[in-house]
């Protein structure tokens, strides 16, 4: 049995300023005060640093001598690097999975997207039931996959392209649909213990949202220099 530690409690903090700036209620610029942070969830000063420490390694925030934390910019440039990296990512953790199986093994894992498929459909607009969800999916093909190491990179990103999958949900509502077809299409793909199928669709989904995320951030750039 892994030794599992309780959640310590500046990655408690982490993880509820991360989930405020993954789904936009702490826009890029905004600055993150130790002081008023800690007063609002009555900790110390101490702990929220630690908090801001881990913030920072998950390229949620960046942070600047004599001006503090802020909440980091999504640029193109940072958007193309982590998608390139994330996608080849994915596609190996896929692979790997069909590797490691025989015959029947994979249908809990095509049970399991199968039953995403049918989340996708009950959640509605609630992104964030739908984003974990994808995220339960690739913590179970970790159970599979046992290489300790891409599930260390691949949690990692988590944060970071949680927040781009959130952006091109919540502006393109046509998303949802995207998102059904991507867990039909590996289901499928797992059934027939098809690696390169199921690595295609990973590809052609991380490919799908990187193209919505960088028309969401020139849209944004183009609307700000419009009216600077």
């Amino acid at each position: 049995m892994r030794f599992q530690a309780p959640e310590s409690l500046s990655e408690q903090i982490a993880q509820h300023l991360g989930q405020r700036i993954i789904v936009g209620q702490m826009q890029p610029g905004d600055r993150i005060q130790e002081l008023r942070i800690a007063g609002e969830l009555n900790v110390s000063r101490g702990s929220v640093r630690e908090a801001l420490l881990i913030l920072q390694r998950r390229h949620l925030i960046d942070i600047y001598p004599r001006k503090g934390a802020v909440v980091s910019a999504l640029t193109p440039t940072a958007v193309n690097g982590l998608y390139d990296v994330y996608i080849e990512l994915l596609a190996m953790l896929a692979r790997r999975v069909v590797e490691l199986t025989e015959g029947a093994d994979l249908m809990p894992l095509v049970e399991r997207m199968r039953a995403l498929d049918e989340l996708v459909v009950s959640a509605g607009d609630d992104h964030e039931r739908i984003i974990e969800g994808g995220f339960e999916l690739m913590r179970h093909a970790f159970g599979i996959a046992d290489n300790p190491f891409l599930e260390e990179t691949l949690e990692n990103f988590r944060p970071a392209i949680s927040r781009t999958y959130y952006l091109a949900m919540a502006r393109f509502r046509e998303e949802v649909g995207e998102t059904r077809r991507l867990f039909q299409t590996l289901a499928r793909a797992a059934l027939d213990r098809d690696a390169d199928a199921l690595a295609g669709a990973i590809r052609h989904f991380g490919e799908h949202q990187r193209s919505l995320v960088l028309k969401t951030l020139n849209s944004e750039m183009d609307a700000s220099a419009q009216t600077g």
